[in-house]
């Protein structure tokens, strides 16, 4: 009845899995406890889980992303620990099949789990009210998007304690993810949380790029756009070019899996290096999809701080546009070891060193945007000029992977892993971060606080150097990746600055979590009433922080690039209506967050075979969103008295803040 399931399936005899499972147990049910004793569950359902407002959405991707940075940050700490005592002669404290877990887990974690939904979060909240929009152009599948990557994070959590995970790697490749060589459950959990998750994901494609297109402010063409929201939609064209070919390849592997098709296992007419191609031809715009939405981040912080017009705008899009249709063309540059000859390989590393050219016109102009800029040196910009030195330095190493000739010795190698994390962290952690304090008050309608947030810029920043700097040098003297037992000695010295490394930015993430908690506690005294704290000069500043329900009670009209900005100069910016029409907007609903349940339910069954459990998931979910299309009840008009006595309120603030642009 219950498949492969049985108490056999938690690990008891792992001690390190079974006190993490333990703290997961108590932490969450005092959590429970706490919203049941201050009766904030109906509050929590009311209010967010079954909101569709893009904005609330927004913070709940940022939530689950910041929870998943510290899940995926102690696999890293775990894995640093063990290189480190593994090359001092010892055995270390995890057998090989624990560390190939944790390695596996960290990469999908913070792929998927922690940059993905950190971007999207950003994007739910920023590029509607960018472009004049009242929501996303379908605000339930925003909330059904959502959710399908909630329960696909508590999928993977959840074989932490029952099962396991994948050992293969975060991309699974065959065979080595094939039955044969992988019998357990491990890739079957990988396979369904990033199903479920691809799913929302794609979702969330179309969503925006029908918003950015259809939804925009009169008057507002695309090259009127602001940069964040043209980096908007260039990442969520890839997510719906790529997507698909992610979901089909996970597919096929899943019939091989689980119906012996023999796609990719070399039987059968099978062919292990057509997986290999697909899941790069998704992989690498992939990477696309998570810098692009980064760099529209540094153009709107750049031109914020420094007081100045972004320098070279059109050429800044152009090299946005180029960079999106030249991801799709160096996949292989992934696997130039693997065969696939002397012209293909060097086809796709000139395309590599083209597409570094856009990139290149992006750096020029921040550069020139800060030359002889009034730069404020606030959090956003300093994490703004880290990424500009890591990101320059992971280009340049990337420009050298990108020979093949280079590439055949360091492939396989920790130079590789140093460059990667150079560009991920150096370019979309950074980003992330930039972003996070920049909109939080935005979000929330008071600062985070400067002095932690410096502190913690400079602890991340420092941490990243001496914790990725080693690697470079351990991948010339011969270190592979995926090392994990009885590791060359002299390459302990280095792996024992990197694992300090890590530890520095663990202390860069506890004062970014300090950070939250003391600007919460402080928030009244931090509170912003204009809603422009920053000086900032894109539309989403021309309304309330945070923002009414229906962000704009009259949707602005475009007449120029940095239009509220030259408002804000002439006086016009903050100017009250005279009449209040009544808005209308989208209802809440539920039906996202069931449907997600009976999709978790399904993901699990089907990882167990539990064949009728998985048909209960599979029906439900359908059921559920079939019902949901027959609901003729799902907007509302708010009424024009209660949008005047919103906005009332808000001009009252505006003016005992000192605002002089009111009428």
């Amino acid at each position: 009845m219950w498949g492969k399931l049985s108490l056999d399936a938690v690990p008891y005899h792992e001690p390190i899995i079974m006190v993490t499972v333990a703290c997961i147990i108590i932490g969450g049910a005092a959590l429970v406890g706490a919203l049941t004793y201050f009766r904030k569950w109906t509050w929590l359902w009311n209010e967010w889980f079954t909101s569709v407002d893009h904005k609330k959405i927004g913070v709940m991707y940022i939530i689950v992303a910041m929870v998943m940075l510290i899940r995926g940050f102690a696999d890293a700490i775990m894995m640093r620990t063990q290189l480190a005592l593994a090359s001092a002669g010892e055995e270390g404290f995890l057998p090989p099949h624990h560390y190939d877990q944790i390695f596996t887990a960290h990469g999908v974690i913070m792929i998927f789990f922690m940059a993905m939904p950190f971007i999207i979060g950003l994007m739910n909240i920023v590029v509607p009210l960018q472009i004049g929009a009242r929501d996303v152009a379908f605000p339930f599948l925003n909330s059904l998007s959502f959710w399908l990557f909630a329960v696909a994070v508590v999928l993977i959590n959840i074989s932490l304690g029952v099962g396991e995970f994948a050992q293969t790697g975060w991309l699974a490749y065959p065979p080595l993810s094939g039955k044969e060589f992988s019998p357990g459950v491990g890739v079957d959990y990988w396979i369904w949380s990033l199903q479920i998750s691809g799913i929302g994901t794609l979702l969330t494609g179309v969503n925006f790029f029908v918003t950015i297109l259809k939804m925009r402010a009169p008057g507002m063409s695309l090259m009127k756009m602001p940069v964040f929201t043209w980096t908007a939609l260039c990442s969520n064209i890839l997510i719906i070019v790529s997507f698909p070919i992610l979901t089909a390849t996970v597919a096929m592997l899943t019939l091989d899996r689980y119906l012996d098709f023999h796609f990719f296992t070399n039987e059968l007419g099978g062919n292990q290096m057509m997986y290999v191609n697909l899941i790069w031809a998704w992989g690498h715009p992939e990477v696309y999809i998570l810098i692009l939405p980064c760099f529209g981040i540094y153009s709107e912080v750049v031109a914020t701080f420094c007081r100045k017009q972004l320098f070279g705008y059109t050429s800044l899009v152009w090299a946005t546009v180029a960079i999106t249709v030249l991801s799709f063309i160096v996949w292989l540059h992934h696997f130039f070891t693997m065969g696939a000859g002397a012209n293909v390989n060097a086809f796709f590393g000139i395309a590599t060193m083209i597409i570094s050219i856009p990139t290149g016109v992006k750096i020029f102009n921040w550069l020139f945007t800060m030359y002889q800029g009034r730069i404020q040196f606030s959090t956003p910009i300093m994490w703004t000029l880290g990424f500009l030195i890591t990101f320059t330095v992971g280009g340049m190493t990337g420009v050298l992977l990108a020979v093949p000739g280079a590439n055949y010795v360091l492939h396989n190698s920790l130079f590789l892993i140093a460059h990667f994390h150079n560009v991920i962290i150096g370019g979309v952690v950074f980003g992330c971060m930039a972003g996070f304090n920049y909109w939080f008050p935005k979000a929330f309608g008071f600062k985070l606080n400067e002095p932690l947030g410096k502190c913690a810029f400079w602890f991340w920043i420092i941490g990243f150097f001496v914790a990725f700097m080693p690697l470079y040098i351990l991948g010339f003297m011969g270190m592979t990746r995926r090392l994990s037992q009885k590791i060359n000695p002299e390459w302990h010295p280095m792996l024992m600055i990197a694992a300090f490394g890590a530890v520095l930015i663990a202390i860069g993430i506890l004062f970014q979590v300090l950070q939250l908690v003391i600007s919460i506690r402080d928030r009244n005294k931090n509170r912003d009433l204009t809603g422009d704290p920053w000086g900032g000069r894109t539309l989403e500043w021309a309304t309330s922080s945070p923002p009414p329900f229906y962000n704009f009670a009259e949707v602005p009209a475009i007449n120029g690039l940095d239009q509220f900005w030259v408002d804000k100069e002439n006086g016009k910016a903050y100017k009250q209506p005279a009449k209040y029409s009544q808005i209308h907007m989208p209802k809440n609903t539920g039906i996202g967050l069931i449907v997600s349940v009976f999709a978790l339910i399904m993901g699990f069954a089907l990882v167990w075979d539990i064949w009728w459990l998985a048909a209960v998931g599979f029906v439900g979910a359908i059921v559920t969103y079939i019902k949901h299309t027959f609901n003729d009840d799902v907007d509302y008009y708010v009424p024009a008295e209660q949008v005047t006595e919103i906005e009332n309120q808000h001009f009252e603030q505006l003016s005992k803040a000192g605002v002089k642009h009111v009428d």
